[in-house]
């Protein structure tokens, strides 16, 4: 017998994932293909965080921890909090999780109703409204464009809030655009979600990966707010799953109660590696590594410019393009596949993070060396030079 739940209707599949699966079935053939379709980093993790993971795990601490974390990695990331933010935020509201994923399935089995709304940018993550759905909210997409950098405003909040609108999540830098929200622009749409009574979440995941500005954190703007990041992107720690969560006081209790039914515990090597990523040393290799994403978002963005691919995003943050490219297809889907199979390059297509146009938008990842997004802009060159 099969008989899924009925929510499963409502949740699409990763469509980069799938893209990804068919780039390693060509590589396995022997094409070389080059890989700018998934959000992660090249870099291996930072020396410091593996070999205090494996020197956690030759001292036998791999029991469980408690079920928000290791009290010491809790006390790290408030203090990492201060020194680099400048804001004050308790380890007691400080939840370790099982990626930023993890800390989103919480905050939604906490906070989501069956059938309340909640207002997501579109384009948007997409696993973000599809984990929402597994808690019985529903997904109420706002569409944002180069008009509001691609970020939700008050204005669009009013227009958008219905009766049965229980809150907002924003992500800044958002992926995919890799867009930024001020620290007024925080405030301003905080302020709406109190004045109408709901919720904010705000995704913090690619903070440390900007390029003109230190992104401030949502936590300056109010102890009311849910900041949600990870040790994926900046830490470069994809695989580990680890990540974070700053709850407001009076809900502390009630996601240790769910992590304690759902998760246990995060891994306990990973968060013993975890405490070494706020070393001077891990700091001070992470932003080497920072200046040399910039150098490829500097190279990369205008060569696609020049192919007749509009970065129509300001894209200050995380390691995306977020390119229109209807002036070439009126179908990225399409498009996507076949740069994959004829140019042996792989992307991801607008239609995995949303309703907004996504036949007319292509995302690019410049998550691979200079040389490597040198040949990747040349096989683009020669593909739609071949078209014309």
């Amino acid at each position: 017998m099969y008989r899924p739940a009925s929510r499963l209707a409502e949740i699409a599949p990763f469509h980069v994932v799938e893209l990804l699966t068919r780039a390693r079935q060509l590589e396995a053939e022997g094409r070389n293909i080059i890989h700018m379709e998934v959000g992660e980093p090249d870099f291996p993790t930072p020396a410091p965080i593996a070999n205090a993971a494996v020197d956690a795990i030759k001292a036998g601490k791999t029991l469980y921890t408690q079920a928000l974390g290791l009290p010491e990695l809790r006390a790290a990331i408030s203090a990492f909090y201060h020194e680099r933010h400048g804001v004050s935020v308790p380890a007691s509201r400080i939840a370790v999780t099982n990626g930023a994923s993890g800390a989103l399935n919480l905050a939604f089995a906490c906070l989501a109703e069956p059938d309340s709304d909640w207002l997501l940018a579109d384009p948007g993550y997409p696993c973000n409204r599809h984990i929402l759905r597994t808690f019985g909210g529903r997904p109420q997409q706002i569409p944002v464009g180069p008009e509001t950098n691609f970020q939700p405003t008050p204005a669009l909040l009013r227009q958008f809030w219905q009766t049965a609108t229980a809150g907002l999540l924003v992500a800044s830098p958002a992926n995919p655009t890799g867009t930024l929200l001020t620290l007024p622009e925080i405030s301003a749409l905080a302020e709406v979600c109190r004045e109408k009574g709901g919720h904010f979440l705000v995704d913090e995941i690619y903070h440390g990966l900007t390029y003109e500005v230190d992104a401030q954190s949502a936590c300056a703007a109010g102890d009311d707010i849910w900041v949600i990041n990870s040790f994926s992107k900046y830490f470069q720690m994809t695989g580990w799953r680890l990540g974070w969560m700053v709850i407001p006081e009076p809900y502390v209790r009630d996601v240790e109660k769910l992590a304690q039914n759902l998760t246990l515990c995060p891994s306990t090597p990973a968060q013993h590696g975890a405490l070494a990523a706020f070393l001077p040393e891990t700091i001070a290799l992470l932003e080497e590594r920072r200046a040399a994403f910039r150098q490829r978002r500097d190279f990369l963005a205008p060569a696609l410019e020049a192919i007749g691919l509009r970065v129509t995003a300001r894209p200050e943050g995380a390691f995306y393009l977020y390119c229109d490219c209807s002036a070439l297809t009126d179908d990225s889907f399409t498009l996507a596949r076949d740069l994959l199979e004829k140019a042996g390059v792989a992307v991801t297509p607008g239609i995995d993070f949303g309703a907004n146009a996504p036949e007319k938008h292509i995302r690019f990842a410049y998550t691979t060396d200079l040389d490597r997004l040198a040949e990747a802009v040349a096989r683009l060159g020669r593909f739609f030079g071949s078209r014309t």
